[in-house]
């Protein structure tokens, strides 16, 4: 989605705090190398597959990532090939695993230049529909998250407010 959330999960990995855990970055590009459509394209096969990826990285004891569960979520409501009934029972289904995070981060794109990766959708205005997705979404099931805290600013004062957040 473009909204600096690798560059910060790189960062964080960087930092001596974090040097036990388990760092994960977007894997779009090594989906899309194995033929599974992305963004507005992407199919509710597809869609599953990056569901057991982010499933499968919560059974880390400690993890950073920049993609979890909400986002799959959000990118499946915006998928056009998958059907009105199917989304609703795929989402019914991957918010079961949502309270497995200890913090949630929502990185608020405001001010964020789109970066064209050769893999995301560069369309501001799907970036916008993914955004009110993962905000609803955010919303419709804060009572599964153990921890939410919005971030914005710099890369820099995203750094600060994580570890201020896990290291109080």
């Amino acid at each position: 989605m473009s909204v600096g959330k690798t560059t910060l999960v790189k960062s964080l990995g960087e930092l001596s705090e974090f040097k036990d855990y388990y760092i994960t970055t977007e894997r779009s590009k090594y989906l899309m190398d194995l033929g599974i459509p992305l963004n507005t394209d992407s199919t509710l096969n597809g869609q599953t597959i990056f569901l057991s990826e982010r499933v499968s990285e919560l059974m880390r004891p400690k993890l950073i990532t920049d993609r979890t569960i909400i986002d799959v979520i959000a990118f499946t409501k915006c998928a056009k090939s998958i059907n009105v009934l199917d989304k609703e029972a795929f989402e019914e289904y991957a918010k079961l695993f949502i309270d497995q995070y200890d913090y949630i981060f929502y990185v608020n794109p405001t001010g964020t230049i789109m970066e064209n990766n050769g893999v995301r959708e560069t369309d501001l205005e799907f970036r916008s529909t993914i955004d009110f997705f993962i905000q609803r979404i955010t919303d419709r099931y804060s009572y599964r998250m153990k921890k939410f805290v919005e971030i914005s600013g710099s890369n820099e004062d995203r750094v600060k407010k994580v570890i201020e957040t896990i290291f109080p």
